[in-house]
């Protein structure tokens, strides 16, 4: 298996959330800022997420908004465009974006959207290393946020020993605070007293992907994810595939299922819950992407050319219409 870790190309970030989980309502409100900026002037554009601007507009403390924009980022929901204007990235919305908060789902109210952001969030290292690590990379079935974040600052340590990390040493204190923010994204919080604000507003805990044990250790909830529509999946596949193995005409179940980076860690699922959707791809895909079991081999192939296809369009398919819940 190769670490994604180890690209040169890769930027690694530990922070930048502020300690507070992406909450309900955020992303959607840096879209619309972002989007209603976009008509104006760059400089504009900039001021989104800048103090003066952005404490009044979006009804929130200082930390809160930097958080906002570190999320509306790691989730593939904006991203940074052309040069620095002032103190701020110049941001844009991104496809993905455009297509969640411009009419698909503004309002997160399906599934399948909540599985794509995080398959963008996790799927990479980048802005949410410390999220892509635990997913990919650390492999403990029962574990604590104490033992995450020693594995990774061994990690990152290492990293930054061999040269292929940039920056100094990362403080342990920096990593502890992203272990707990991403125990806190994906797992409900509640005390005598019943769920707390955070727990209510962190829509990733609807993904049920992490579970709390008795004496505070944590488990991966591997296996099959009902919500998980198959479009999802195939489009995550394809994303992986042409990412990584661009030049394969074929992946093995295991690779599929176990690679740094690929849907099976992304989305917690095991070998047979991926075989099970792997058996279906062809329906999704209309046939660019079949399963094929023959000569004792489990593996999918693609049919023509694996740059046509569109995963986003393919994730199209996984969310019903307004007229069908009608």
């Amino acid at each position: 298996m190769r670490s994604l870790l180890d690209a040169a190309d890769v930027k690694l970030q530990v922070s930048g959330h502020e300690t507070f989980p992406c909450r309900y309502g955020w992303l959607k409100k840096s879209f619309d800022a972002v989007e209603i900026a976009g008509s104006n002037a760059l400089g504009e554009q900039a001021n989104v997420f800048s103090p003066d601007h952005a404490i009044s507009d979006f009804g929130v403390g200082k930390n809160m908004v930097a958080s906002m924009r570190h999320w509306s980022l790691a989730c593939g929901v904006l991203e940074p465009v052309g040069s620095k204007k002032a103190r701020m990235d110049v941001l844009a919305p991104t496809e993905l974006g455009s297509a969640l908060f411009g009419g698909l789902d503004p309002y997160l109210e399906q599934p399948a959207s909540l599985w794509l952001l995080h398959w963008r969030l996790v799927a990479a290292p980048g802005r949410a290393t410390t999220w892509y690590y635990a997913f990919n990379e650390f492999n403990d079935a029962v574990f604590t946020k104490d033992s995450l974040s020693a594995r990774l600052f061994a990690r990152l340590d290492e990293l930054r020993e061999s040269g292929r990390l940039a920056t100094g040493r990362i403080a342990k204190a920096t990593i502890d605070r992203d272990a707990e923010c991403l125990i806190r994204t994906y797992v409900v919080r509640s005390s005598k007293r019943g769920v707390t604000e955070d727990g209510l507003e962190c829509p990733f805990a609807e993904l049920s992907l992490l579970s709390s044990l008795a004496g505070g250790a944590l488990q991966f909830r591997r296996g099959p994810k009902p919500s998980l529509p198959d479009p999802v999946f195939a489009a995550a596949l394809i994303e992986f595939w042409r990412d990584r193995f661009p030049t394969r005409g074929s992946l093995s179940i295991e690779t599929v299922t176990h690679e740094p980076g690929s849907p099976g860690r992304a989305f917690v699922l095991d070998d047979e819950s991926v075989a099970e959707r792997l058996e279906r791809i062809a329906d999704v895909t209309d046939g660019a992407i079949q399963w094929d079991e023959g000569a004792g081999m489990r593996q999918v192939s693609i049919r023509g050319r694996l740059a046509a296809l569109d995963p986003l369009g393919v994730a199209r398919r996984g969310f019903v219409s307004l007229a069908e819940t009608a």
